[in-house]
């Protein structure tokens, strides 16, 4: 059995957004057990990941050390269509990555414990984000 769906993830610019519980619906609705859940993100100046949950400061660790990785507005750039933030942007989004292959298992992402999915927004102004799930199994 094959079920997908897509939904929309509003950022306020620049950060994580836990979609754990939006997936979480969406397999129930599919009424998968067991199997394979694809997700993808339709964008190119944000990415998906699968990080620690329990302290927010771990996602803020990444940020800095992103923020020092590709730094915004830094002079090696010239695609600086929409700001200084969109080409780092770009660059962030190619480190990670746009899509992720969770195990499902009892109707659930066989996570682990301190495990969540999240979309790292790369710009700094707010976005509506399509993320596309996929989910194959029985």
């Amino acid at each position: 059995m094959m079920y997908q769906s897509s939904m929309q993830v509003a950022t306020r610019g620049r950060g994580t957004y836990s979609i754990g519980s939006e997936i979480r619906q969406q397999l129930r609705e599919s009424g998968i057990q067991t199997g394979i859940c694809l997700v993808f993100l339709h964008h190119t100046s944000a990415s998906l990941i699968l990080c620690e949950n329990a302290d927010p400061e771990v996602r803020a660790d990444l940020e800095r050390f992103m923020d020092r990785l590709v730094p915004d507005g830094d002079p090696l750039f010239r695609h600086v269509d929409e700001g200084p933030d969109d080409m780092p942007a770009h660059v962030r989004s190619i480190l990670t990555s746009n899509s992720l292959s969770v195990p499902v298992s009892n109707g659930r992402c066989d996570l682990g414990t301190w495990q969540g999915i999240y979309v790292w927004e790369h710009r700094h102004a707010p976005q509506r984000r399509r993320v596309t799930l996929t989910v194959y199994g029985e």
